[in-house]
């Protein structure tokens, strides 16, 4: 494979050394729980503490489902021949045969935990036994004084492009002109680009405060996405709306977006604004991500090879460079890795 592929393809399974969100925590109970992320197939169990641990999901006998299996607490057992696995990847128990050399033996891969507003992360590190980043997430879902809900869907489009399309403040006054919060604006703008402490924010000039006009990328132990949106006061007490976005490769063709979407409300007015959001808005913001999911499955074949981009793109220009850079620089090191194991 040649470099250019080779980047490409390692940009289309997500970079690595990255928290990302995987599933949402309901999802994960007393049974294991199969899924795959990032291309790796990765079983799920909550322990007799509630704790959830990652492995991936493959019995180092014969290579069964594990995610098949039964939850033992600190361990899961693979439904094929009892095998016992516990959750940093060590095989507890052979229960079919004494004296396994397997047993005691790390054999799989075990990812770093993180579950906090109502999802379960896990840390793709570019080396499986890596130490994972601090995960630092936006104000809106760390401070009290915000509340949110997690909202996240499938879509059978590559992440990039969800990526993409929450980089590009412009399609609000077009795709979702008929939004409640975003009927108003401009239908033309000029662009502009400035940093931030983790990233950069890309913005109309001269139009905030009216529609979906801006947006920020930001990378704190995992890349996320962060907007804000103009809310009338019918709409409930918090003042303006904030999404703040994630979205994990499943493979190539498939993500799962996760959108937390906050206001800046607590006391009486906390309870306020999540009633008014479950017994009318949230059916609204699903109207709205499903526009979004429908021009993004549609697109042409290999769009991206195609496009025509102008000023309104330099956004997710400019975040396309910085994964590229950063894919580049993992695969030198993953070379660099592999060059050293070849000489020991």
């Amino acid at each position: 494979m040649n470099q250019q592929l080779a980047v490409e393809r390692h940009l289309d399974l997500g970079l690595k050394d990255l928290w990302y969100p995987v599933v949402s925590s309901w999802e994960v109970g007393n049974s294991p729980v199969g899924i795959t992320r990032l291309g790796e197939n990765i079983v799920l169990w909550r322990d007799n503490e509630g704790r959830v641990n990652a492995l991936e999901d493959r019995c180092p006998h014969r290579g069964a489902r594990l995610s098949l299996g039964w939850n033992l607490g600190d361990r899961v057992a693979c439904w094929y021949h009892g095998v016992e696995v516990k959750g940093d990847g060590v095989v507890a128990d052979v229960p079919a045969v004494s004296a396994c050399p397997m047993t005691g033996s790390k054999c799989l891969r075990a990812y770093p935990v993180i579950e906090k507003h109502g999802a379960i992360f896990l840390w793709f590190g570019l080396e499986p036994d890596g130490e994972p980043d601090d995960l630092v997430l936006p104000e809106q879902l760390e401070s009290e004084e915000w509340s949110s809900f997690l909202c996240q869907a499938d879509w059978a489009v590559n992440h990039r492009y969800a990526i993409d399309n929450v980089m590009d403040p412009m399609h609000g006054s077009y795709l979702h002109c008929t939004s409640h919060s975003m009927a108003e604006g401009d239908k033309s703008a000029d662009m502009r680009a400035r940093n931030t402490e983790h990233g950069f924010v890309f913005e109309k000039v001269g139009q905030t405060g009216v529609n979906f006009d801006w947006v920020e990328f930001g990378s704190s132990g995992a890349s996320w996405l962060r907007l804000s949106i103009p809310y009338r006061q019918q709409f409930g007490p918090g003042g303006e709306f904030w999404i703040v976005g994630l979205a994990t490769p499943v493979d190539e063709h498939h993500t799962r977006v996760f959108f937390w979407r906050a206001r800046k409300v607590t006391g009486w007015q906390r309870d306020v604004w999540r009633f008014l959001y479950r017994n009318h808005l949230e059916q609204l913001h699903w109207d709205v991500l499903e526009q979004d999911r429908i021009i993004l499955e549609q697109m042409a074949p290999n769009a991206r090879d195609h496009e025509f981009l102008y000023q309104h793109d330099v956004g997710l220009s400019r975040l396309r460079r910085m994964m590229k850079k950063t894919a580049e620089q993992q695969l030198a090191r993953l070379a660099a890795r592999q060059e050293v194991e070849s000489h020991e």
